[in-house]
């Protein structure tokens, strides 16, 4: 009886310290989210209305730049536009107002938290592992490039909808 007992709180231990570590990486991936630091590029076009995208992520651990590259796709394709790769041809940011993301702080923060709405438009491309030449020791942390699909369509009409982008046909 005293062996189960043990045992039993020695599986509550790890199950504690487990859950600790992921709310940490979660807490330093919020940190990483409020820096933005990243390279985004188009590699190519999905299925129709999707980005295929590449996003170079900076982090001093390599699991939290793999989460992060989500985010960062997302607010690449929304604010910085997209470099385009061989034959894929450069694409602009959604918005258009440099001043949108300062303007519409609260908005942004809500969709950037951790598994907030930003989850509906992104998805690991392929089976979500990182080719070995993706991972670079770069100083004191790692750059991490992860190829991701952004359902850009269906973003750019959710932004419109919520009145944070304009659509084009509501003029200058």
């Amino acid at each position: 009886m005293k062996k189960l007992l043990n045992l039993f709180f020695l599986g509550m231990a790890f199950v504690a310290h487990s859950s600790f570590a992921q709310v940490v990486a979660e807490v330093k991936a919020d940190v990483d989210t409020k820096k933005w630091r990243y390279e985004v590029q188009a590699i190519g076009e999905g299925s129709e209305g999707t980005y295929l995208v590449k996003v170079w992520t900076y982090s001093k651990k390599a699991n939290i730049a793999i989460e992060q590259a989500k985010k960062n796709a997302i607010h690449g394709v929304i604010f910085q536009g997209l470099i385009g790769v061989g034959r894929v041809s450069n694409q602009p940011p959604l918005a258009t107002d440099p001043g949108i993301e300062v303007s519409k702080a609260d908005y942004f923060n809500d969709f950037f938290r951790d598994n907030g709405p930003y989850m509906k438009y992104v998805s690991v491309s392929g089976d979500g592992s990182v080719a070995p030449g993706d991972v670079m020791k770069v100083g004191k942390e790692y750059k991490v490039g992860v190829v991701v699909s952004v359902r850009k369509d269906l973003l750019k009409s959710d932004l419109t909808n919520a009145g944070i982008i304009r659509s084009l046909s509501s003029g200058f």
